[in-house]
């Protein structure tokens, strides 16, 4: 299983990189990661010398570029009826899911990394708390991972990528939006106060704020990777049930 989950894996994350998308993906990310953070977060005028401003428009980037990404995975493969020739391989339907899952999220850690003269900059204009930037950068990647495991299974649940990509962008920005007051305040009244902290606690802001801040809870780490467990779980049932489509 391990082999065959390694050549997937390779063989996924070679194949962005043998088409425009790759490099389209990472232009866009790089560049609207630098008008946010200067223009947007005033980074220079933030007065610290810190990443939050770079870190807090991560979850709405991502929002828009990480369902681009992963609107491909499975509904290409449906529509071009290549779902059927992979799925003959002698590998398992998980070998698959997480085959296309890790070299999606392989490849947005690339992007991320290639940030990293935001990071010597803030090392040269100030002192910053370098550990603070490390946990920021590993909640970015976790959440990015979050976003990939929802954007997988919307993929696998319909042949039309563009369809993918709206389901992905309305399923994560639910997960966003759960712990804000516009959407607490809807149920508060008539949902007991465990379910009101319960929505809260899905919220992707809660538990990458934290840990951008410095703080690696491993209650946060536990949310993130069962996320991604359900949501890859999730993708599997959908193949699963598509097979005969």
């Amino acid at each position: 299983m391990q082999n065959n989950l390694t050549v997937l894996f390779q063989r996924e994350l070679f194949s962005y990189f043998a088409t425009p998308i790759a490099y389209v993906f990472i232009v866009i990310f790089l560049l609207l990661s630098g008008i946010f953070t200067f223009y947007l977060g005033s980074f220079f005028a933030h007065g610290q010398a810190d990443l939050m401003p770079f870190f807090n428009f991560h979850p709405w980037l991502y929002l828009f570029l990480i369902p681009a990404l992963a609107m491909r995975l499975w509904a290409e493969e449906r529509k071009s009826g290549s779902i059927e020739l992979l799925l003959t391989l002698p590998i398992t339907l998980w070998d698959a899911v997480l085959g296309k899952f890790l070299a999606a999220w392989a490849f947005t850690a690339i992007a991320l990394f290639l940030t990293f003269p935001m990071w010597i900059t803030v090392n040269y204009l100030g002192d910053p708390d370098n550990s603070v930037i490390f946990a920021g950068y590993l909640g970015s990647l976790l959440m990015a991972g979050g976003f990939l495991a929802i954007g997988s299974c919307m993929s696998a649940l319909t042949k039309n990528q563009v369809i993918a990509f709206i389901l992905s962008v309305v399923v994560c920005l639910l997960f966003i939006l759960s712990g804000f007051p516009m959407v607490l305040d809807f149920f508060t009244g008539w949902l007991p106060q465990i379910l009101l902290n319960a929505i809260s606690s899905l919220s992707f802001l809660t538990h990458f704020n934290a840990i951008s801040k410095g703080v690696i809870d491993v209650r946060d780490l536990i949310y993130f990777v069962s996320l991604m467990a359900f949501w890859l779980f999730a993708t599997v049932l959908m193949i699963e049930m598509k097979k005969a489509d």
